[in-house]
């Protein structure tokens, strides 16, 4: 698949804003490592949408609202042995303004299992974050794996 276009910021952001959105993406990968479906929660939007993607295979979703996406990490983490932790890094913030954001990332997905640290993915990723007027909360994710594993 090639990759999605890029376009520059054309949007002078406030740093306190950017560092808003950056630490919702950041309780994001801190709720699933901790398997935390409550912080989980906090950061989605009630109507939030998922969809992830694999390379060469069928993807997930979308999921569709928060009670459906936070039933699918339920389950998908019962079955996990290892810790993992999620990455992220390149992030772009883009196409912003009072009320919503786009936001783009490398996904770089580590497991340790047994006391032994490795690579399990990599992938990218494109967020639609929404102001709540407390704090941004993730209204759709869209992820696109490059391997299962």
């Amino acid at each position: 698949m090639p990759p999605t276009e890029i376009s520059p910021q054309k949007t002078v952001l406030d740093p306190v804003q950017r560092f808003a959105i950056e630490a919702a993406l950041t309780r994001y990968t801190f709720a699933l490592d901790r398997q935390d479906l409550t912080a989980l929660g906090d950061v989605l939007t009630e109507d939030a949408v998922w969809k992830f993607t694999i390379t060469g295979q069928d993807g997930f979703g979308p999921a569709q609202g928060r009670t459906h996406i936070l039933d699918f990490v339920r389950e998908a983490t019962a079955e996990q042995s290892d810790q993992r932790r999620h990455h992220l890094t390149s992030i772009l913030v883009e196409n912003v303004d009072t009320r919503t954001a786009t936001v783009r990332a490398y996904l770089m997905l580590t497991s340790n299992a047994d006391g032994s640290a490795h690579l399990m993915t990599t992938g990218f990723f494109t967020f639609t974050l929404h102001n709540a007027g407390d704090q941004w909360r993730i209204a759709e994710l869209l992820l696109d794996l490059d391997s299962s594993q």
